[in-house]
């Protein structure tokens, strides 16, 4: 709508979008001036158009809101605010949760917002591109910036697959759980795995030295032949593979059993009543009476024998589960309830010893060829799992041997640092109970370091940093499991679902987010964790780069529905 202006008015552009921060800031001047001079006047002294600030008044009067409110969210301080609240809600809904655009709109309407910000799908979806592609420029100048002063690294990834539909491939670092690689391809062979993580690496100072992934053939030829790299099979799979192949049989025959005793103590149970009725019958002696005493012996040692069955089908299940704890315990490089070393020679007689107990389970339920199957699947990945317990010993002993340490430093370092760390770490993969247990080994084992006239005394504060540090990147070596790239492609599994889509923009975003936003009770993002450095604040980039969305239309009146017989 156009406003004519006299001669005594400021002049101003017809076409002129004021901002709405230029607005609220010329309303408050306006209010301040007008109590000492015209309306007119006041005008001229703020160089705006009388019918210009005669709009902005009538608009801001007609506020279906108190006017408490309104003067808040008109004001400066309540525009910076209302901008802040409605960006996070933007940020939060669509890229840190599931949320959708039209739940966002909901927001809006039923917080009494979409009085002062536009709520309409179409302008929400606006801002949602924005904020996408503002979160992904985010990611790339915070990388460009961080990757420079990065130290040389030596890492380990975790790679996979997942679909929604596209093929999606996934690569994590574990440490930090920095997203390394997370882009959609057309293929999922050696060639495409190596490109995508070729461009993904290529401008971080980092090699890879260890692949952590399921067993598909396209995964470790790309870490042992492309990246020369040495691979790491996932226990996961492994554990899920023996589960697969007892477990189901193992409950069915539970089931059968309990079934079989329920039934004889049923049947017990109707002998007994079928006897007491027929000695209740006294008036009638002409038929010969049963030997129950006879038929109850013969169901009772029948109750005992399904008793018996019961009880063994439930106690192989239960063993079967404690071998696949005993498998899980005794695939680390340190004993969990001692801290000692495991050399590759240990752990494979502790795991030959597992899976044979595994073999008489099996023999003994006479499950079928197929648990069997199962089995020797999990069986073929003892051969990687010694290897990679044989990298880590490798490894540990390279990372020492460049500190050049005095023999009795590097005999604690052996001995007691690097396990406590690593026990540290298995302590918070592990469940409450044994947690404790285990984290109270690591603490007896930093004991003697303490001490006054321990191994570390005679070392400086800066000297001991290091050593810890270094222990703890030693402690790290040791992947066991790709979980974390699992967590995640569940997660945009998820995300999948409920939306239907994840487009490339979309994906990169979600990237960002985790990388640079999401953190641990720590107060770190899993950038800082892998750069080493800080990076700058996702949400503040996204307050200074995105507007605020614009006010909302002036609502249309609806059509009234009249009933269809008397529309004529």
């Amino acid at each position: 709508m156009e406003h004519s202006t006299t001669d005594n008015e400021p002049k101003a552009s017809k076409n002129r979008q004021w901002d709405r921060e230029e607005v609220a800031s010329n309303l408050i001047q306006f209010e301040r001036v007008r109590a000492h001079a015209s309306q007119r006047q006041a005008s001229e002294d703020l160089g705006v158009p009388r019918t210009t600030l005669r709009h902005w008044l009538a608009r801001k009067d007609s506020l279906d809101v108190s006017p408490v409110v309104a003067a808040f969210f008109e004001h400066p301080d309540g525009l910076a605010f209302l901008h802040r609240l409605v960006i996070a809600a933007q940020f939060v809904t669509l890229l840190y949760s599931n949320g959708s655009i039209r739940m966002l709109c909901l927001f809006l309407e039923l917080s009494g917002l979409d009085a002062f910000v536009a709520s309409s799908y179409g302008a929400q979806q606006k801002v949602a591109a924005i904020l996408e592609e503002e979160v992904a420029a985010f990611g790339q100048l915070e990388r460009a910036r961080l990757a420079p002063i990065m130290r040389q690294k030596k890492i380990t990834v975790c790679e996979d697959e997942t679909f929604h539909p596209k093929i999606c491939l996934v690569a994590i670092e574990p440490v930090s759980n920095f997203i390394i690689l997370e882009g959609y391809a057309e293929q999922r062979d050696t060639k495409t795995w190596t490109e995508a993580m070729r461009g993904a690496l290529s401008d971080l100072p980092v090699s890879i030295i260890q692949v952590a992934s399921d067993e598909a053939k396209a995964l470790i030829c790309h870490a042992k032949t492309e990246l020369k790299a040495h691979h790491s099979p996932d226990l996961f799979h492994g554990l899920h593979e023996i589960g697969k192949g007892i477990f189901l049989p193992l409950s069915s025959q539970i089931d059968r059993a309990k079934k079989e005793h329920d039934d004889a103590v049923q049947a017990t149970e109707r002998l007994m009543k079928d006897r007491r009725n027929w000695a209740a019958l006294s008036w009638n002696k002409s038929g010969k009476s049963p030997d129950f005493d006879k038929l109850i012996d013969a169901s009772e040692w029948r109750e005992v024998a399904t008793e018996v069955d019961l009880e063994r089908a439930v106690a192989r299940k239960d063993r079967a589960q404690a071998i696949l704890n005993e498998i899980s315990d005794a695939y680390h490089p340190f004993d969990l309830t001692t801290g000692s070393h495991r050399r590759a020679e240990q752990v494979a007689q502790l795991l030959s010893d597992s899976f044979s107990c595994l073999d008489t389970i099996t023999r003994e339920a006479s499950l079928s060829d197929r648990a069997t199957q199962h089995i020797d699947k999990a069986r073929r990945l003892i051969p990687s799992m010694l290897e990679t317990i044989a990298f880590f010993w490798s490894m540990v002993s390279i990372i020492l041997k460049e500190l050049e340490l005095s023999p009795h430093v590097e005999q604690a370092m052996l001995q007691h640092l690097i396990p406590a760390y690593y026990l540290h770490i298995a302590a918070g993969k592990a469940l409450v109970p044994k947690r404790r247990a285990i984290l109270a080994v690591a603490e007896k084992l930093l004991v003697p370091l303490r001490a006054s006239d321990g191994p570390f005394a005679s070392l400086d504060e800066e000297q001991v940093l290091q050593l810890e540090s270094v222990a703890k990147e030693c402690a790290s070596l040791f992947q066991r499991s790709s979980s974390c790239v699992e967590g995640r492609n569940g997660h945009l599994s998820l995300r999948h679902h409920s939306q239907h889509n994840i487009s490339h923009r979309k994906l990169q975003a979600l990237t960002v987010v985790h990388n640079f936003g999401v953190e641990r009770p720590d107060g770190t993002t899993a950038a800082e964790r892998f750069f080493g450095n800080k990076p700058k604040s996702l949400f503040k980039h996204l307050l200074d780069r995105i507007d605020l969305p614009a006010r909302p239309a002036k609502r249309r009146s609806k059509p009234v529905s009249q009933p269809r017989l008397l529309v004529a």
